[in-house]
């Protein structure tokens, strides 16, 4: 991870994180991830939540290509279309191994649903960063480390007023720290589902053969 993401591609990435940003959309997202294609039923029994709701929800991915069907008999099955959101999962279950020390989420194989309160915390994060300037701020930190908001707003080709409300904003939710050094502020990305995100997104794209693909 070297380079910024075309423009195309992050736009792409932003919609598609603004839309799991919700807790019952990113919740049958997991369910998919764990179990694979299945019915409204399924879904619904395996995450405990209400059918109109659910259905509700999948017609949204589905509308923006997140999920896809095929239907069998009388059933219609659900299953991930984008693969992205599948290695935001493999992310976040990671990151949920090293934040309690349960070190079977450690594993690149293991896939289990992760507890329902923190599934709703991360989705409630994502919803805050879910935007993409704000996404470009934090690729840039990712990729270069401690900067001033000069340096941002040049590799990020943004106005200033845009790059500056949106590190407060940014730095408001924890998302980066900042520091005065003489007349400059540097600002630092923290660690977390944001910077997880973001380098689910770089590694999906960048393990792409056929760019186009993303």
């Amino acid at each position: 991870m070297s380079e910024q993401l075309p423009i195309n591609v992050m736009k792409k990435a932003a919609k598609g994180i603004s839309y799991i940003s919700h807790p019952l959309r990113l919740r049958i997202l997991e369910f998919l991830d764990v179990n694979g294609a299945s019915s409204v039923s399924a879904i619904t029994k395996g995450i405990d939540g209400e059918q109109v709701f659910v259905s509700q929800s999948l017609r949204k991915l589905r509308e923006a290509g997140l999920v896809k069907t095929k239907r069998h008999g009388i059933f219609i099955y659900y299953d991930i279309q984008e693969e992205y959101p599948a290695s935001i999962f493999f992310c976040i279950r990671k990151l949920f191994g090293y934040m309690t020390n349960d070190f079977r989420f450690l594993s690149d194989d293991y896939k289990a649903i992760l507890p329902k309160d923190y599934t709703n915390m991360v989705a409630n994060q994502i919803k805050l960063f879910a935007n993409y300037d704000k996404m470009r701020i934090l690729e840039y930190l990712t990729l270069n480390g401690e900067s001033n908001v000069t340096e941002i707003i040049k590799g990020i080709n943004c106005d200033q007023l845009k790059v500056s409300q949106y590190l407060k904003r940014l730095r408001d939710d924890g998302f980066v720290t900042c520091r005065r050094n003489g007349r400059f502020v540097y600002y630092n990305i923290t660690k977390g589902v944001h910077k997880t995100a973001i380098e689910c997104i770089h590694k999906r794209y960048d393990n792409l053969k056929d760019k186009t693909d993303f």
